[in-house]
């Protein structure tokens, strides 16, 4: 097969830019028949692209790149159907932001639906190019890729046949795994025990509740009131929404690298996640893959992730979220974490992403 795929979202720093680029390392890792056509689309971060390209070349690759950026990309492909990628293509598997119509037999990722669940967390533009990606996708792909039997669930609800959706989980950068923390917590000054939270700072993310539960911790009878100096964590860059109101000891780190988001999984109490919609939740396996234990949230995919190992809560339940990190510092998580999170890998994410190709690619007229 000469399988197309679109890298241009790898520029963006984001879950899907990571979906993407771990993708397409592992698929050129474990398969040595089938050829690659990498597209990749920037007006601004070309270079990114080529670096990208650059490491992970084989005689068996090609590279298109082109200044039609995502951006572009969804307004002539989604709208006009104009400058499809350029290649005798069997497969091309495109992004969850636009999708081509070639000849080639067509696939898709689909990681969430929050723009239709939670329209008040995306811009107007947005919600509208994701709605056209959806409609291309129910009418024109050949199957579609959906990151957690939630996101199934959520497309089928949707009215996409349950036949024509492949469930293929995500999993964490092998860089996430027990470390000592004392470096990273340094560098932080990061001096006492601590909660954390990973993610872009947005209503979606529950950070209020979350946030007003920490405080109820120090509270006269919570059994955490013997550690008046335990802070939250927050790290992550911010997003949008109204200005969250804080309290002692709540400490916003904003982006960190993952080189130190390894440490600082590594070194918290818990890791306390109470989202109210995610599509797979991937800061939740990172923390797992640390070894951190993890309070999060029993909706959507995240008890998919979380397995036997988590601590869930109705994350509209400011008690629950209290109760459940006072209650963590009884429970030894670490070995049903580490567990947990072996269930996950790239390479059988790119195996099982491969078994679409060549099943998309064998139903062919």
């Amino acid at each position: 097969m000469n399988i197309g795929i679109d890298i241009s979202q790898i520029v963006y720093q984001t879950g899907v830019s990571r979906y993407t680029l771990e993708l397409v390392t592992h698929l050129l890792k474990i398969d040595s028949e089938n050829s690659y056509f990498l597209y990749g689309g920037s007006l601004r971060h070309r270079q990114i692209l080529n670096s990208f390209y650059g490491g992970i070349k084989t005689p068996r690759t090609t590279f298109q790149l082109t200044c039609l950026s995502p951006h572009l990309a969804e307004f002539f492909w989604n709208r006009f159907n104009l400058f499809p990628p350029a290649g005798n293509l069997d497969v091309f598997h495109g992004s969850n932001w636009a999708l081509p119509r070639t000849k080639s037999k067509l696939v898709t990722t689909i990681h969430d639906l929050t723009f239709l669940k939670y329209p008040q967390t995306h811009t107007p533009y947005s919600i509208a190019a994701h709605t056209r990606h959806l409609k291309l996708a129910k009418k024109y792909a050949d199957k579609i890729i959906a990151v957690s039997q939630s996101t199934k669930k959520d497309l089928i609800d949707y009215g996409i046949q349950a036949e024509k959706i492949s469930i293929i989980y995500e999993a964490a950068d092998p860089i996430f795994k027990p470390v000592d923390p004392h470096s990273v917590k340094a560098k932080y000054g990061l001096t006492k025990d601590y909660f954390l939270n990973v993610g872009t700072l947005e209503p979606r993310k529950n950070l209020q509740r979350l946030i007003e539960a920490f405080s109820k911790l120090f509270h006269p009878g919570m059994e955490s009131s013997h550690i008046p100096g335990c802070e939250l964590v927050i790290v992550g860059p911010i997003g949008w929404g109204d200005s969250l109101k804080t309290t002692k000891n709540v400490r916003f780190l904003g982006f960190v690298p993952d080189e130190d988001l390894v440490g600082l999984y590594s070194g918290a109490k818990a890791f306390v996640y109470p989202a109210l919609y995610e599509g797979f939740g991937l800061p939740v396996l990172e923390a797992l893959s640390c070894g951190c234990p993890v309070i999060t949230s029993n909706l959507s995919s995240l008890p998919e992730v979380g397995g036997e190992a988590a601590i869930y809560v109705n994350p509209l339940s400011v008690a629950e979220i209290t109760q459940a990190m006072a209650a963590v510092q009884k429970l030894n998580l670490t070995q049903k974490s580490l567990a947990q999170a072996k269930k996950f890998s790239w390479e059988k994410t790119a195996k099982e992403t491969l078994k679409v190709y060549q099943e998309v690619y064998e139903n062919r007229d």
